[in-house]
């Protein structure tokens, strides 16, 4: 009685295992293969392809990607004091009707703005805008009788340090120079750019950037061309978001003489299912009958494999066997002729006959 129950006990626990592991292969990862029913799956299960894509998920910002910072609006905080290369908007009245005073000047690398030869230079550097207004004023006094003078920053020579193209460092952040290093691996396009804003709002009021990707690197696919005996070739090609098998085939150049017209996507799955899609591709109705039904959008991190040729792969397993028997063969044949060379009776020489 004993036994039966204990029997019974563990075909129902074989059986809850079973169930188990069927419920997590269901709910895990899906292979996708066309189907001989005809039924349409769901469109929720379909992979995207040609005439069928899909818009890949918002970019994340990640090693070694690279970024664009244009700086739209930035105004110093208060006090501010005139650096070298600072761009100054002067205006004074009561000058000299042959010299008039009025536009943009640049402050020099010594410090000093240039008002013209009838007035000289005036050194500013290091001066609040107002500073350097009376600066200006009791210089051109020197000149004129009532000067007014108006001085107003027209452009920070430091706005020029930040404008430029920008590389995700390994560590996820990007040197702004001088401002320091922000953080934004993991960051979409809007919080990278906010993120570029609060660290800049500690030198500037209000400030304003721009920001966009010039080299999408960090987001690749894979394709690996058997090699058939030679070695396999792996190539990594970066996404743009409308790439399909067609797309990729082109970057090897089409199929080479060592591949088969065997093809298929090796998708992976979130690790936790511990599986991955594959989704076979038929070479032919692709390229010869404009196809569209496997021609499968490319993902991030898919693998397209190119199978080899058996036909090739076995010719060239066949020459590594030989060649080492070739090899010993061609030798012992040069040894044996080189030893007939050294060993020929001397009988050929005039006058002279076999001892």
């Amino acid at each position: 009685m004993n036994s039966d129950h204990s029997i019974t006990v563990r075909r129902r626990f074989s059986a809850l295992v079973a169930l188990v592991l069927a419920s997590s292969l269901l709910a895990g990862c899906r292979t996708f293969r066309e189907g001989n029913s005809g039924a349409v799956a769901s469109a929720v299960l379909e992979p995207p392809r040609e005439l069928a894509k899909v818009s890949l998920p918002v970019y994340r910002i990640e090693p070694p990607d690279q970024v664009q910072i244009e700086v739209l609006k930035v105004v110093p905080l208060p006090p501010y004091r005139i650096e070298s290369l600072d761009v100054l908007q002067i205006s004074v009245s009561g000058t000299l009707p042959e010299q008039p005073i009025g536009g943009y000047f640049m402050v020099d690398a010594e410090g000093a703005v240039d008002l013209g030869p009838g007035y000289g230079s005036v050194h500013v550097a290091g001066m609040t805008l107002p500073k350097a207004r009376e600066a200006i004023d009791a210089h051109l006094r020197k000149v004129l009788k009532m000067p007014e003078v108006s001085v107003q920053l027209a452009r920070a020579a430091s706005v020029q340090g930040v404008n430029g193209n920008y590389l995700i460092a390994s560590d996820g952040t990007i040197n702004l120079r001088q401002y320091g290093l922000v953080r934004v691996s993991g960051m979409t396009l809007a919080e990278a750019q906010a993120a570029i804003e609060r660290r800049l709002s500690t030198f500037f009021d209000a400030p304003k950037v721009s920001m966009d990707v010039v080299a999408y690197n960090s987001k690749v696919y894979y394709i690996v061309t058997e090699g058939a005996g030679p070695g396999d070739n792996i190539i990594r090609v970066p996404v743009t978001g409308n790439e399909t098998v067609l797309d990729a085939l082109t970057q090897v150049r089409g199929l080479s003489q060592f591949s088969s017209k065997k093809i298929w996507i090796a998708r992976p799955a979130p690790y936790e299912f511990q599986c991955e899609q594959i989704l076979p591709v038929d070479y032919e109705a692709v390229t010869r009958g404009a196809s569209v039904a496997t021609n499968y959008q490319i993902m991030p991190g898919d693998r397209l494999f190119i199978a080899e040729d058996h036909n090739t792969a076995l010719a060239s397993f066949l020459g590594k066997v030989i060649s080492p028997f070739e090899r010993v063969a061609g030798f012992a044949g040069l040894t044996a002729s080189t030893i007939r060379n050294y060993t020929v009776p001397f009988n050929s020489t005039s006058g002279g006959g076999v001892f």
